[in-house]
């Protein structure tokens, strides 16, 4: 006979687990400890299986039979199936009869819903940066997780990174763009571009959806160009601008220092006492603080190591040559150089932290050196990461006497007292 609420409400545990049979292969199966279990026994491919369908009371009879045959009243979730056209409740037994094992049916749904849980854009993100942010300097990695975590996560973060659709990511984009960082979105597209093809190589992800958007975005400007003053006598008045400087003794050594290493502002500030070698004049920095992600050397000349044995007593005892002026654990601000200069009177479009690069690349390769020296010495990348890695002291005897003659060429042209024109005074800070 089919149980009732009330036999099965009333059934109390023994000794020994024992069952309650209903119909169709369902009963209950009553514990010691008083906990009731709904099981449905079927065969499928020739072998008897078992399928759990709850613990009662959360489960009740009803809801158990519907568990086996089916509820046209019901939809997959189990809430009541208001229209006729909304998918309706399958029970194993109708599953049995379409040629499906309701056991593996159950495994699979559970395996989607833990991959549209478990495989969210931000889990993804955040494992493809851990993966790959070993090959970027440590400031572009800060940029991007950062852009990541500001402009992406809190609107796409938790969504299945399966199910996000082009004009979802496009929306995240445009809010970029509604602020005027134009640059910052065709970025922020590029980093998601990556992610979803990450996602696609771990099985996550069918498609990139990024390259749907390549017309959907305001075009990026032009890619920036780091003023610099190239004209010789020029140059001569900004290093005795300098020379000049009324700040800060950190802020001025970085200013005089720049031009006789042209380093990126970034590898220049965050410079360590424990890559300078003054008594072999030389400045070895490590390969996770470069750009091209290999260790870089810069021949040091003897103005070089007067101005950093003359600045070395301020900060010679602590990480940094130039820390910040709120803590010593962290270098100096990224802007520090560039508004130096703004107080000496050197507009944007006039001269910039980064510009004494361009300074020097234009007026060596005017003055004749190596082509291929002087790219060494600037640090540019090299195409084959691993070339670069091993090749970091090419070219070794020509750079140093090349910086040598370069530090000489900066002095001379700084001894001339004739200025080009007027600027304004350096302002202390």
């Amino acid at each position: 006979m089919p149980l009732t609420d009330a036999a099965v409400r009333s059934a109390k545990p023994k000794d020994r687990p024992y069952k309650l049979a209903d119909s169709r292969g369902l009963y209950l199966l009553v514990n010691p400890n008083g906990s009731k279990w709904w099981r449905l026994k079927y065969r499928f491919g020739g072998k008897e299986k078992l399928l759990s369908l709850g613990v009662y009371p959360e489960v009740s009879l009803r809801a158990a039979r519907a568990k086996r045959d089916g509820d046209p009243s019901l939809k997959p979730d189990g809430t009541p199936r208001a229209k006729t056209d909304e998918p309706k409740f399958i029970g194993a037994r109708e599953l049995l009869a379409m040629g499906i094992d309701p056991s593996a049916n159950r495994q699979a749904q559970k395996a989607a819903i833990f991959s549209r849980t478990e495989n969210t854009f931000e889990i993804v993100a955040r494992e493809w940066f851990a993966k790959y942010s070993g090959k970027w300097a440590p400031s572009h990695g800060a940029k991007i997780i950062r852009r990541l975590e500001r402009d992406i996560f809190p609107w796409l973060g938790s969504r299945p990174i399966a199910d996000i659709t082009p004009p979802e990511l496009l929306t995240c984009l445009r809010r970029i763009e509604s602020r005027g960082a134009i640059e910052t979105a065709h970025r922020a597209k590029q980093s998601c571009g990556q992610i979803f093809r990450y996602a696609i190589a771990t099985s996550r992800a069918e498609r990139d959806i990024a390259p749907d958007l390549r017309e959907a975005l305001t075009p990026a400007p032009d890619k920036e160009h780091h003023a610099s003053i190239t004209d010789p006598k020029e140059i001569g008045g900004l290093l005795r601008a300098i020379d000049g400087y009324q700040g800060s003794l950190a802020t001025k050594c970085a200013l005089r220092l720049a031009p006789l290493v042209f380093l990126r502002p970034g590898e220049l500030r965050s410079g360590e006492w424990s890559e300078i070698n003054l008594d072999d004049s030389e400045w070895r920095i490590p390969a996770e603080k470069m750009k091209a992600r290999a260790p870089h050397i810069v021949p040091l000349s003897r103005q070089a190591v007067a101005i950093l044995r003359e600045f070395q007593p301020l900060t010679g005892r602590g990480q940094y040559l130039f820390p910040s002026v709120r803590s010593g654990k962290r270098p100096m601000s990224a802007n520090t150089i560039n508004a130096a200069l703004r107080r000496l009177g050197y507009t944007s479009d006039e001269m910039t932290g980064h510009g004494f690069r361009s300074l020097a690349s234009t007026l060596l390769n005017e003055q004749g050196w190596n082509r291929d020296a002087v790219e060494r010495q600037l640090a540019h990348a090299e195409r084959d990461t691993i070339r670069a890695a091993y090749n970091y002291a090419e070219f070794m005897p020509e750079r140093k006497k090349m910086m040598q003659a370069w530090a000489d060429y900066l002095e001379a042209l700084a001894s001339n007292e004739k200025e080009t024109r007027p600027k304004k005074g350096a302002k202390g800070v």
